[in-house]
This record gives C-alpha cells, structure tokens and sequence, in this order.
C-alpha cells in the first residue's frame, strides 16, 4: 500500500475507551463514526445502549470490549458483561484473555473463557485480545491457537492500556498463526496513515484506534 493509496474507512474500529469519557464525547465519536463510515465505535460496555441507540440507523456497528483492559476477572464475569453488552445492542465483542493463566500453561483455562464469551456472544463477531506487549512469542502464538479454537473471528493485539501497543512484527506474527479466514486486528499506538499503513501491509484486516479521523483525515 504506497503513502498516497486511501486507508478504507472500514478498516476502522472508531475507539473511545478512556476511564473519563463523557457522553457528550461519545456522542462526538458515534456522529464520526457515521459521518465517516467506520466500521464500528468502540466503547466499554455502559455506553453500549447509549451508542446502539446513536448507530440504530445506519451501518456503522457498535462494538463493546469485555473483561477489559486486564482480562482477569472472572469467566462469569466476562460472559455476564457480554451477555448485557449483546442485549443492549452490541454487534462485537472485543474480550481481552486471561493473560496470567497462558503464562501458567492453563490452557484449559484460557480455552474454557474464551468459550464461555463466544456461547453467550452467539452470532456475534468475536475479537479476542490477547496484549502481545506482555507476551513471548512462543505465547502470542499459543494465545492465537486457543482463541481460534475457542470460536474467534478476530485475534487483536493489545488494550491500548498495558505496556505497550500493536507492532508489526507482531500483526505479522499473528496473521501467520491463524492464516487468511481469521482476522487480525491491530490496536494501541496507532496515531497516522503510515502506522496504519503498515499494520494493514502486515497483514491486519481491523484496525482500532482513537486517531481514526485524524488518520483518514490526515
């Protein structure tokens, strides 16, 4: 992709996930979204009705993160947030892994979650976060594994919120282990055209951040 080819807007998972967001700047996001034509926005999970009622008209979906930014909650919890996000709207479901029990090789435990989301989540599209910046290689790579078979549509990089965000080295990494049927998406630290450039050259199919305009724009 040369730095003069378009970035298609659907590439874009429009993002506001901060602790302090108002409604009135989530409102802002989701007139955006729509203006644009983003694929999604992006929001926690109590502004899931708020954004499903300001998207009900058009194509823009509403997608929610769960267990997030740490992921180390309860299973329960996680399916019962998603569960709520599902009812209030939500068209995807953004789950962040359990990060500690992959490092303990509980990959039991780590399938099992990631079940339960994806039974609740039905038929809608899961995105499984598994925040490479705390992981090795040999772990991205198990982490992927266990959330294709748990039934993800999407593997995603990272929270935006933990040591570190999306690498190309690591959207490469990621779009090898689960081949072409499974998207990628790449989130956290994704602020021009050119990042954005790279992480889709890499091989991303999503990308979330909360630069959207400023990139398409830029």
């Amino acid at each position: 992709m040369s730095d003069t080819q378009k970035l298609d807007h659907k590439l874009f998972d429009h993002t506001i996930l901060k602790a302090d967001a108002t409604k009135e700047q989530v409102i802002r996001i989701c007139e955006e979204a729509r203006e644009y034509g983003f694929m999604s926005v992006c929001v926690n999970s109590f502004y899931t009705p708020l954004v499903s009622e300001k998207l009900k008209d058009c194509d823009v979906k509403v997608c929610t993160v769960v267990g997030f930014p740490l992921g180390m909650m309860s299973t329960e919890s996680k399916a019962l947030e998603t569960a709520y996000a599902v009812e209030a709207g939500a068209d995807e479901i953004d789950m962040v892994i359990n990060v500690g029990a992959l490092k303990d090789k509980d990959y039991a435990e780590v399938l099992a979650d990631i079940r339960a989301v994806r039974t609740v989540a039905k038929n809608k599209t899961l995105k499984v976060i598994i925040e490479t910046c705390l992981l090795t290689d040999e772990e991205k790579v198990k982490a992927c594994e266990l959330s294709v078979e748990g039934g993800a549509d999407f593997v995603k990089t990272s929270t935006g919120f933990s040591t570190g965000g999306a690498t190309v080295e690591d959207v490469r990494l990621m779009r090898k282990t689960v081949g072409p049927d499974i998207g990628v998406k790449a989130s956290g630290g994704i602020r021009d055209a050119a990042t954005a450039r790279a992480m889709v050259e890499a091989g991303a199919s999503r990308l979330g951040t909360s630069a959207t305009v400023a990139i398409v724009g830029g």
